[in-house]
């Protein structure tokens, strides 16, 4: 660090002047970033459900059918001859879209499930082949189109697809509008911060560096490997806040070497030795925690981590090298009149006068916490659905129709592939989607012997061999006009559709999974389909999730104690920071998912949390909760190194930081909270739960449990094993040991 702030001041030109061409450059790469990135879908490789798709697609040219058309009949009933007529022409046109591999409908089968119990609706399932990515362009052009009213039928869109298209396209558009209407607010908050415009601009060009280069940077890791379009968000709203939060905390140091006396050469070059060793690691606690998210095989969340490093990598160059170059040429814009800071102040006599009534104080806001996180306790997972998106969406219009009115949810059918000779065995395969049917939840199994409603025939099925002679396709014998199969055989086996009630979805579905999956077969099966994938998602998500909190929590409590020298200290900052993401999560809870709030907030609840949000929200949290645990605990320190005094070091360094992250904590926090005014609710979940633990950690917890439990402890504070000691000793990661007479010397040479 003393090597970069001498760099930054003998070379202050060059340093900026390189920076200004790798921010237009980074600029004019990242602003393509969106086109390369990828959307992705609630799939873990290598699971059971994902093979079931794949056999699905190379054995039968099939899948899950990801796009649903709802015909309402303007006259009469689907029943009607010119509504039907009208719905087998949809059909054909259907089936020949490019990416359409296979078409059902209520006119072609005549199956219960895809007609309304009133009569007057009736659902084609579709499947578009290709990616998550390819097949949402393709909706981006066919929704519009097959969206129509004519004299006989009204056609809307829906289906997972359509609803995930929807749900993109929103998060961007609520996003901009978000950042847009925040940048200038930040700007506005740092001028009152600092009282220097020059200050403020320097600062937030810092955290457009940090965005800019994120960007380029996920667009370059897009060309070899899947990112994710989200990752786009997070770099946005997490590069700008920390390149904010690191300038606020460098600006502030140089103002305090300046006020004790120090040229601006030399200001510079201690306040990198000192806040910049700080920031460095404090960048390294925010990296470990979204890193964690590499554990999980999905790159929805990879993608998180990814954007994380990237944006810990941009905003500490910036903070530590440029904005250093820039102090050393124009730093008398950045200086105000700065005296020392007074004993007294809000912040210092609210800690002393926790650290007085220890027990009484830390009791009292403990109550607090655990009352707000308490919530938590009835956390439930559950699948998302079209209320992720704003009433009157029409994807979620489509699917409050077919909630509404159908029986049964063809769109989310389970899919059982048989594997061996079953198509020879007719008998046990009838008695196998017979016993299937009789599961409660399902409303009817179509296999090859028929369709099945609980336990009995009702509908059977004739072997028809497709064009190419080689797999035999299902079709009803007493409907002529079938064009499309429900199920098919092949030689090397069959598949059953699994269709489940509406009651079914909207309840335990990884236990409805679970329930087809243990039904005894006289063969070997594989279910899949897409309640399937996402009951695969949430057991994989769940089963490394000790493995990820694991990380994050031993890799943070090693980087504090080489920051401290200290046992007691990592381990109390761990608790403390638990404790907020208590209420975190608590928030969660008691709004998203129970609905409180919700009319305030603009959403439906839906009763339940989809689970890779909280985990993703954790490992945000948690590293910026650590991040301003790194900034206090560093001028604790130094403090206590100075006098050997436990409450005097707790009560300076509070002094000299609380207000400064107080500061970036609310600036951070707008940014997050931002989130809240779109229309998706994952993002509103992440906005909210975010900032919320933000803003708790920077106030109750920094400011009155820290000292209180410093006070507690008293020397224990400071207590390592001597071998440890010995080793922190070695490291010299803490502030004072980084300045030394080599880190002082004449910045000249």
């Amino acid at each position: 660090m003393p090597w970069l702030g001498r760099l930054a001041v003998r070379r202050a030109g060059a340093v900026l002047l390189a920076a200004l061409a790798l921010l237009l450059g980074l600029g004019a790469y990242g602003a393509g970033a969106q086109d390369d990135l990828q959307l992705s879908r609630w799939e873990s490789p290598g699971s059971e459900s994902v093979r079931v798709g794949e056999i699905l697609r190379d054995t039968y040219g099939t899948g899950n059918p990801n796009l649903a058309l709802v015909v309402t009949a303007r006259r009469g009933s689907v029943d009607s001859p010119h509504v039907a007529a009208a719905g087998r022409a949809l059909v054909r046109e259907v089936a020949g879209q490019p990416r359409v591999t296979d078409v059902t409908a209520y006119w072609t089968g005549r199956s219960a499930a895809l007609r309304s119990t009133d009569g007057r609706h009736a659902l084609i399932p579709a499947r578009l082949e290709g990616s998550a990515t390819a097949t949402r362009a393709e909706l981006a052009t066919l929704s519009p189109t097959l969206t129509r009213t004519t004299s006989d039928i009204t056609v809307r869109v829906g289906g997972q697809e359509e609803i995930s298209r929807q749900a993109s396209e929103q998060a961007r558009r609520d996003f901009l509008t978000a950042e847009t209407l925040v940048l200038p607010a930040v700007v506005l908050l740092l001028i009152l911060v600092y009282r220097r415009t020059v200050a403020a601009l320097l600062t937030v060009g810092v955290g457009l560096l940090s965005v800019l280069g994120t960007l380029a940077g996920l667009r370059l890791l897009a060309q070899f490997t899947d990112v994710s379009t989200f990752a786009a968000n997070i770099a946005l709203v997490l590069g700008l806040g920390l390149g904010i939060d690191y300038s606020l905390f460098l600006i502030n140091r140089y103002r305090e070497e300046r006020a004790a006396g120090h040229e601006r050469e030399t200001a510079v070059v201690h306040s990198v030795a000192t806040a910049g060793r700080t920031i460095a690691f404090s960048g390294i606690t925010v990296a470990v925690s979204l890193s964690a998210l590499l554990i999980f095989p999905f790159f929805f969340l990879s993608s998180f981590a990814y954007a994380g490093l990237l944006v810990v990598a941009t905003a500490v160059s910036g903070a530590v090298l440029v904005l250093p170059a820039a102090l050393a040429l124009w730093g008398h814009r950045v200086e105000r009149a700065q005296p020392p800071a007074p004993a007294g102040g809000f912040w210092h006599r609210t800690a002393l006068a926790a650290m007085r009534r220890p027990l009484l104080s830390g009791s009292a806001v403990l109550g607090v916490l655990l009352l707000a996180g308490s919530p938590l306790l009835g956390i439930k997972f559950g699948l998302p659905d079209e209320r992720t998106l704003p009433p009157g969406s029409s994807s979620r219009t489509t699917s409050e129709i077919i909630h509404r009115t159908f029986p049964a949810e063809p769109t989310d059918t389970i899919h059982v592939v048989t594997r061996g000779h079953a198509a020879d065995e007719p008998q046990q395969l009838a008695a196998y989607a017979a016993a299937l049917s009789r599961l409660p939840g399902v409303f009817q199994v179509d296999s090859p012997a028929g369709t099945h409603r609980a336990g009995k025939l009702v509908s059977q099925l004739s072997q028809v061999s497709d064009r190419d002679g080689t797999a035999p396709r299902t079709r009803t014998r007493t409907h002529p006009d079938e064009t499309e199969p429900r199920t098919r055989t092949h030689p090397d086996g069959s598949r059953l559709a699994v269709i489940p009630t509406q009651e079914a979805m909207s309840g335990d579905v990884p236990q409805l999974v679970a329930n087809v999956r243990a039904v005894p077969a006289p063969f070997d099966t594989l279910v899949g389909g897409y309640p399937a994938e996402t009951t695969d998602f949430r057991a994989t998500l769940l089963d490394r999730l000790p493995w990820v909190l694991g990380l994050i929590l031993t890799a943070t409590f090693v980087i504090l104690f080489l920051m401290t020298g200290s046992l007691l200290l990592p381990a109390k900052a761990t608790v403390l920071n638990l404790l907020s993401l208590s209420v975190m999560f608590g928030c969660l809870v008691w709004v998203f998912q129970e609905g409180h709030l919700s009319d305030t907030l603009g959403f439906t609840p839906t009763g339940s949390i989809e689970p890779s949000i909280p985990v993703l929200m954790f490992c945000v949290a948690y590293g910026l909760s650590m991040d301003y645990e790194v900034f206090m605990l560093a001028r604790i320190t130094e403090e206590y190194a100075r006098t050997g005094r436990t409450e005097e070091a707790v009560a300076t360094g509070i002094r000299r930081s609380a207000p400064l992250i107080t500061a970036a904590a609310g600036i951070l926090a707008l940014s997050f909270v931002s989130y809240a005014t779109g229309g998706v609710v994952f993002l509103k979940e992440l906005g909210v739960g975010t900032a919320l633990a933000i803003l708790v950690d920077a106030t109750l917890i920094r400011v009155v449990l820290l000292p209180v439990a410093m006070k507690l402890a008293g020397r224990a504070n400071w207590w390592a094993p001597a071998p440890l000691r010995r080793l922190h000793a070695r490291c010299g990661l803490d502030e004072t040991s980084s300045i030394s007479g080599s880190t002082l010397r004449s910045t000249s040479g």
